[in-house]
């Protein structure tokens, strides 16, 4: 159902060395990348990708409150990777990998916040 999304920096080659990293984790990798700054990363173009880009209005990029980006994962392994790495990678931790209430529900997620602040989720169910 969704095509990608997108979240703001203020930093675009600090912001893409941590996606370039963090998604080579997951065989995920930079599909798109326009003049203006603009960088779409996946698995492959047709499939659901994370853009990053400065804000279009040229303004600062900030953080929406309530907004977050889930990254669906392959199994509870790559949960652990993705949240790993991106600790490495110098993210904020919002929540260390484990089964969610209610467990019964077999949501297996862990938070972390990037370099700009965005708030994303690596989860898995079932």
């Amino acid at each position: 159902m969704i095509g990608y999304a997108t979240i703001g920096t203020n930093d675009l080659e600090k912001a893409r060395g941590f996606y370039d990293a963090l998604f080579e984790t997951v065989g995920a990798k930079r599909l798109m990348q326009l003049d203006e700054g603009f960088t779409g990363y996946g698995k492959e173009m047709g499939q659901p990708m994370l853009c990053v880009t400065p804000p279009f209005n040229g303004e600062k990029a900030t953080v929406g409150n309530g907004m977050m980006i889930a990254l669906q994962a392959e199994d509870r392994a790559e949960v652990d990777a993705l949240h790993a790495k991106a600790l490495e990678l110098g993210a904020d931790d919002e929540g260390a990998p484990g089964l969610r209430e209610p467990e019964e529900m077999g949501f297996y997620a862990a938070y972390f916040r990037d370099l700009d602040g965005n708030k994303l989720c690596a989860f898995k169910v079932g």
